[in-house]
């Protein structure tokens, strides 16, 4: 049986029990106090791609943070 445990933030996809993912804990100083959300992320690169969807995240963030601080 196959059971799906939440849905990929970076491609949307379903994230399925036996994969393994990456949850991030997400702080909105907006929500006064409240508790934090999490995004999930697939840990392991799908087939076909050569990154995970934590590893593109990543990179995305990073990129847009050098961005930030070279402009």
């Amino acid at each position: 049986m196959i059971v799906c445990l939440d849905e990929c933030d970076y491609c949307r996809s379903s994230i399925f029990s036996g994969q393994r993912w990456v949850r991030a804990k997400i702080y909105d100083p907006a929500l006064n106090g409240r508790d934090p959300s999490y995004h999930c992320y697939h840990a392991e690169p799908l087939a076909g791609e050569e990154g995970s969807c934590w590893e593109k995240h990543e990179m995305e963030r990073e990129i847009a943070r050098m961005t930030v601080c070279s402009a």
